[in-house]
């Protein structure tokens, strides 16, 4: 039976039937929903822990327990992720541990770009490549497989277009979950620098092991065709090759580290030209070049952003490459689809209608401070009218950063507030608190608590009082936590309240010493969140002031010259209210005094 699945769902589905019975991660996207699909199923334990390199430690610890395992993440949590992960390779494994790296060519919702398959290379682990939904499903069972024949984790890298497409995907029965014996063995995992020296050497042993099941790897295949020209590809790029060369011979590579260097030595021979085609990083390209195999490649595409087979026919165009009829320039497909598209509309990302953290940003613009901002929905009080944010670096840099222009410009310091959400600041936002207080500084930090994880959308984490398997739990206080690193203002406020709101940020800037605003206020979007009555103009009293409009809320708007706001999108959180100094926004339903 064959059903349509994405590729996360479809990861999901093989850990489920290869028999994973523990799965840990940190949501963020393209990663986030494999955990959600995985803990659907029955009998097995999933947890989002509080950043990645919680979860992959909590998931070595299961492997070497004899589970097999699941660690799921985005491309940028493999680098917080990366302290554990460097010797989880040297100790190895019991029960197989396949480690998700979710990349995002092309930034669709991360700070930066990352090719990964670096981190396989430098790391002497496995890395598997799936094109579709069907290999995402197939590869983590054979990767479990390699992790355990070869004792090692393996990196499953996946890109945001392989996560979040569908195809259709084979299933099967799930498999049983066993433990493997667990036996005692300081030397392989109890990493003092003796036993480390004696892994390195197997590190390498490993590796030389590693290199020739590659070369017959079923996942590394030659589909021979015209022999003029022949492709070297993986992932998603292996699929446009096909589309825009269909009659390319074509090396396609699952496995991509290490590389089957007798294999591609046997297919360059084979054609008279070849090209190599890869998003992002010349990872292949740059190893192939080292065997003396002469190519063409990041000379031909860009090495940053989202490949795509039109882009991929343009580039081939330009060296004189015939590609498929639909892709040039006067294909009657071409025409078909030009003449058939419509412009999209522009859609500026914006904050949502009734977001919680809307009155916060409009109040420390309001107070020209300068705002360093963290990773969240809430990074968007950077973009205009809010305009709040000064700095976004990276998950849990915000408070760090704070201190750093306080050390750096006192005068800075006595105008700079941190803004984290209650996550993120659970993810690494804590450590940052901590240093502030021992190191004498005397920020102001904003933990912005919407009561979820609304960024990758409404995950659980440890603040909100319940599991991602849908358990209740203890939820983490806070206030307790900022008082237990040191910090003795503490207090709490409600972003809705304008005028609170204001008062705290004056008092707590002007202090001298570190203080922590708790904004709480659960996200307009949690589904328990009921909606009030949405907000209406009153004509007869609207002046167009546009002092409504400061607050950039997607459900106002200009029509005709007179303000509007949309009853559909409207939450009735009442902000503009606040602001109208007219009274001219009112509640459904209520009368004008």
């Amino acid at each position: 039976m064959k059903e349509l699945l994405s590729g996360n769902a479809a990861i999901a589905r093989g850990a489920y039937e290869a028999g994973i019975s523990v799965a840990t991660g940190y949501p963020g996207t393209p990663s986030t929903e494999i955990l959600e699909n995985f803990a659907k199923y029955p009998d097995i334990y999933a947890q989002w822990s509080p950043n990645e390199k919680v979860a992959l430690e909590v998931g070595a610890g299961a492997s070497i327990a004899g589970a097999r395992v699941l660690v799921t993440m985005k491309h940028v949590g493999v680098n917080v992720a990366a302290d554990p992960l460097f010797t989880l390779a040297y100790t190895g494994v019991n029960g197989g541990l396949i480690l998700v790296s979710a990349d995002d060519p092309g930034m669709h919702s991360s700070q930066n770009e990352q090719d990964n398959r670096y981190y396989a290379l430098v790391n002497k682990m496995p890395c598997l490549e799936p094109a579709d939904s069907q290999e995402a499903k197939d590869m983590v069972g054979l990767g479990l497989e390699i992790s355990e024949q070869f004792d090692t984790p393996v990196m499953l890298r996946v890109t945001t277009r392989v996560s979040h497409s569908q195809s259709f995907v084979e299933m099967k029965e799930p498999g049983t979950r066993t433990l493997r014996p667990y036996a005692k063995d300081p030397v392989k995992y109890v990493m003092v620098p003796a036993h480390g020296r004696m892994r390195r050497v197997f590190l390498e042993e490993r590796m030389a092991k590693l290199q020739e099941y590659s070369e017959n790897c079923p996942l590394n295949t030659i589909e021979w065709g015209d022999k003029n020209i022949g492709v070297i590809a993986s992932g998603i790029s292996y699929h446009y090759a096909k589309e825009v060369l269909p009659q390319a011979s074509i090396l396609k590579l699952g496995m991509t580290n290490p590389l089957p260097e007798k294999l591609i030595r046997e297919f360059a021979a084979g054609v008279d030209s070849l090209l190599v085609i890869e998003e992002l990083e010349p990872f292949l390209e740059l190893q192939i070049r080292a065997m003396g195999i002469a190519l063409k490649g990041k000379e031909m595409l860009p090495s940053y952003g989202e490949l795509s087979s039109a882009l991929i026919a343009k580039a081939l165009m330009q060296e004189g490459i015939e590609v498929a009829e639909e892709f040039r320039p006067m294909g009657q497909a071409t025409q078909e689809v030009a003449a058939a598209a419509e412009p999209l509309p522009g859609r500026p990302p914006v904050m949502c209608a009734g977001c919680p953290h809307r009155g916060v940003f409009y109040t420390l613009k309001k107070q020209k401070l300068v705002v360093s901002g963290d990773i969240g929905c809430y990074t968007l009080g950077s973009l205009s009218p809010l305009s709040a944010i000064d700095t976004c670096i990276c998950m849990g840099a915000s408070i760090g950063a704070a201190l750093g222009m306080e050390k750096a410009n006192p005068e800075m310091g006595r105008k700079t507030v941190a803004v984290i959400g209650d996550s993120t600041f659970l993810h690494s936002g804590i450590t940052g608190l901590m240093d502030v207080v021992y190191n004498g500084g005397s920020s102001t930090v904003l933990i912005l608590d919407n009561r979820t994880t609304a960024m990758t959308g409404h995950q659980e984490n440890p603040a909100t009082g319940a599991t991602l398997m849908g358990n209740p739990a203890p939820a983490v206080d806070l206030e307790a936590i900022a008082r237990a690193v040191g910090v003795k203002r503490v207090r709490t406020v409600d972003p809705m309240q304008l005028s609170e709101i204001d008062r705290a940020v004056k008092e707590e800037v002007a202090a001298a010493e570190p203080s922590v605003i708790i904004v709480r206020r659960p996200c307009a979007l949690l589904k328990n969140n009921k909606t009030p009555e949405p907000i209406e103009v009153d004509e007869t009293l609207c002046i167009n002031c546009g002092m409504c409009m400061k607050l950039g809320c997607p459900a106002i708007s200009r029509q005709e010259g007179k303000v509007a706001i949309s009853t559909i999108q409207c939450r009735g959180c009442g902000l503009c209210v606040q602001l109208c100094q007219k009274g001219a926004l009112k509640k459904r339903g209520e009368q004008n005094a």
